[in-house]
């Protein structure tokens, strides 16, 4: 007889595995969440932060991890992943200028294992934890033949708010001389692993081995989380007039893809030192500088423009000095 047991899906394993999640989303929750969890769908009361704006728009985005995922499940280490993806949205959502409200995240496997989901959703709630946004839901999928066993995949929502008058980029506001400021990243972040996968491929280096300058695992270089930079910006969103998030394509496209017609990124690549990672990926692997540029974040994460006049504004709200660094002006073409 015909089972949807036999077929791969395991709906007993599924709801258990659901009220194990309900406690984990609940650390996360506001007080404008008026829904329980494990519903169909799930409410966010808006009318409690309404009267902070003057003209509230709604901003929402979608991201993934990319293949840093497939070393993840290759090292079995799921701890961490979630706050990549947590962080792939939320910084894309801060560049206009938002407050992230909620996030909601979606996981997909060929076959549901308790201790890995866990695994993932705990460290997604940690994600929504360091963006001060609450995890409402998401979907859950046992996909059998569509992923192979120990393969999952993961994407992520968040929808935020920002007042109309105050929405980045400020193209009109921007002029030649304005500051480029580049915002430390916490390592690879998200993007740029197809490269690095077959780098390692290529030179038959174990994850688990050391890498040769800190004597730390590879995959603990490798897998360590992207940075949130919820509270490192939302403070200074009055003080700014763009924001790029460096991810695919890197300093050289994304900062561009803020800036008005007939200005350019006059960048100074020698102004910040590269971390070693990206020192060893462009030497061991053999990488083109400008393909290390257009690939990887190079060790600035985020890059904001701001006028001149508020800078010494800027550097106050920065404890650590080494955390912001000027790396050039926009010019005219």
């Amino acid at each position: 007889m015909a089972t949807y047991a036999k077929s791969g899906v395991n709906l007993n394993l599924y709801n258990k595995l659901i009220k194990k999640i309900k406690p984990i989303v609940d650390k996360t929750t506001k007080e404008e969440v008026i829904s329980e969890t494990g519903l169909f769908s799930a409410l966010f009361d808006f009318s409690k932060l309404s009267k902070q704006y003057d003209h509230p728009v709604l901003v929402s985005s979608t991201d993934g991890v990319g293949t840093k995922l497939l070393i993840a499940q290759e090292i079995d280490k799921h701890d961490t992943i979630g706050i990549d993806l947590v962080a792939m949205c939320v910084n894309d959502l801060l560049t206009q200028g938002a407050t992230p409200l909620f996030f909601l995240d979606y996981f997909a496997a060929g076959k549901l294992k308790e201790n890995i989901l866990l695994s993932v959703m705990e460290s997604i709630a940690e994600g929504c934890r360091q963006a001060r946004t609450a995890l409402v839901g998401g979907e859950t999928a046992e996909m059998p033949d569509m992923y192979s066993v120990g393969r999952y995949d993961l994407a992520g929502f968040v929808v935020g708010v920002v007042d109309k008058n105050a929405i980045l980029p400020n193209c009109s506001a921007m002029e030649q001389g304005d500051y480029i400021v580049g915002l430390k990243s916490s390592g690879i972040h998200s993007n740029g692993f197809s490269l690095v996968r077959n780098i390692f491929k290529d030179l038959g280096i174990n994850y688990n081995s050391l890498s040769p300058w800190n004597n730390k695992l590879w995959a603990e270089i490798l897998l360590e989380p992207t940075k949130i930079y919820v509270d490192s910006l939302l403070p200074i969103m009055h003080l700014l007039k763009g924001i790029a998030h460096i991810t695919g394509g890197g300093l050289s496209d994304n900062i561009a893809r803020i800036l008005p017609d007939g200005f350019f990124a006059d960048i100074d690549y020698t102004s910040w030192q590269w971390p070693e990672i990206f020192l060893w990926l462009q030497d061991t692997g053999k990488v083109t500088k400008s393909e290390m540029l257009r690939t990887f974040n190079c060790g600035i994460g985020m890059v904001l423009i701001i006028s001149p006049k508020n800078l010494q504004s800027l550097e106050i709200c920065f404890s650590d000095q080494k955390a912001m660094k000027i790396i050039g002006k926009i010019n005219k073409l």
